[in-house]
């Protein structure tokens, strides 16, 4: 099982309920609330595998997009 606490402290951005870790060139985003619900994103925001369905991964990705700045350096 997923230790949520750990998640959302290594996380470098946490919008909405989502933790967002940066990880090997990629984005592992989780959903705190369920986190049964993740993905990973590509640096540009393509969608390497997931969990979620199409209208939270969407969510995910407008979170990601408007956010980017802060986190990749």
């Amino acid at each position: 099982m997923t230790d949520v606490l750990q998640v959302a402290d290594e996380a470098k951005m946490i919008v909405n309920g989502y933790a967002y870790t940066p990880k090997d060139d990629n984005i592992r985003v989780l959903n705190l609330n369920l986190p049964q619900k993740a993905t990973v994103l590509s640096n540009d925001g393509k969608i390497i595998e997931t969990t979620m369905d199409d209208i939270e991964l969407e969510i995910v990705k407008g979170y990601f997009y408007n956010n980017y700045e802060f986190l990749v350096e």
